[in-house]
């Protein structure tokens, strides 16, 4: 049976950039990276983009936020893979190294000219408006603008890695989460007093930026909608096509004539895609009838998605 495979990121969006040329080197570096982490600057970058177009921000912003995104993480290449690759809950001795990967990528960026305008996005990424990130624990007047969309799109896939999404069914409850972080929390109490009440207001990220993922989601929700509703289309062509064979059959057994029955029983070999014969048909039939009803679930619980995203508040 085909079945069809869904990239949970829309593979459409970077098309109205002519990105190609000017990151040819910057991807280059990429390759260094394992291959997790080079999928996660990808979605990243590809998240940034999107989220660029819905603030409006300028075509050169725009470009120069997306290759931040996609270097973001360059210093996770002097991370000890066991560190990175760690399945299980990291030490805090481990996470200090972890947290390393912040300066690093931007040490490496400013020591090579070609990567240098780009060094903002791996320095800041992981900075919190409200003053509890790291490295610095700098607030949200020091930190770039384009670092603070790369945080809403990193902590997105972050999460949407961690929990292996394949399709967008209650991928709401991932934003619910971001939203908490757009929020401010008990955790400003670890900020200096001196910037206490300058930031008691604010959460951790950008809340316009998270407004405009929220568009970024819902159009790859509609999107995975478009390519289920392609497939059950699909899935109603076969069944028809299996059904009609069915009648033949039926028509076959029930006719009287040899000449009637080769009749029918030739009309069902005209019928049959490969693989299929007169033994297995109708549990060929049957797979198809559930994959429909299991598809169209699918779709009617991804508008359902789509309705709660819509009426999330930050």
């Amino acid at each position: 049976m085909f079945e069809p495979k869904i990239d949970f990121y829309n593979p459409t969006n970077l098309k109205s950039y002519n990105l190609d040329a000017i990151m040819k080197y910057q991807l280059s570096i990429l390759e260094q990276l394992d291959i997790f982490t080079r999928r996660h600057s990808e979605n990243v970058a590809n998240l940034v983009c999107r989220i660029c177009e819905y603030l409006h921000c300028r075509k050169t912003f725009t470009i120069h936020a997306t290759i931040c995104a996609y270097l973001h993480d360059i210093g996770k290449i002097a991370i000890p893979k066991e560190i990175l690759n760690k399945p299980d809950i990291l030490t805090d001795e481990e996470y200090e190294i972890m947290k390393t990967h912040t300066t690093i990528g931007y040490e490496m960026c400013m020591k090579d000219l070609k990567l240098r305008p780009y060094a903002e996005g791996a320095l800041y990424h992981h900075e919190a408006l409200n003053g509890t990130g790291y490295p610095n624990g700098v607030t949200k007047k020091d930190i770039p603008y384009v670092a603070q969309i790369i945080r809403v799109a990193d902590e997105y896939d972050a999460i949407v890695t961690k929990r292996q999404y394949t399709t967008h069914i209650n991928i709401s409850q991932t934003l619910k989460e971001l939203i908490k972080d757009a929020q401010p929390t008990d955790y400003i109490k670890t900020v200096a007093l001196d910037s206490l009440k300058e930031n008691y207001k604010v959460g951790k990220i950008n809340a316009n930026a998270l407004k405009a993922l929220f568009k970024v989601v819902i159009d790859d929700t509609l999107y995975e909608i478009s390519c289920v509703m392609e497939y059950i289309d699909y899935l109603a062509e076969q069944i028809k096509r299996l059904e009609k064979i069915e009648r033949y059959d039926l028509r076959s057994q029930k006719a009287k004539k040899d000449k009637e029955k080769e009749y029918y029983k030739e009309g069902m070999r005209m019928l049959f895609s490969s693989g299929e014969n007169a033994e297995n048909y109708k549990k060929i039939l049957e797979e198809y009838r559930n994959a429909l009803f299991l598809r169209q679930d699918v779709k009617e619980k991804l508008y359902k998605e789509i309705k709660i995203i819509k009426k999330l508040k930050i």
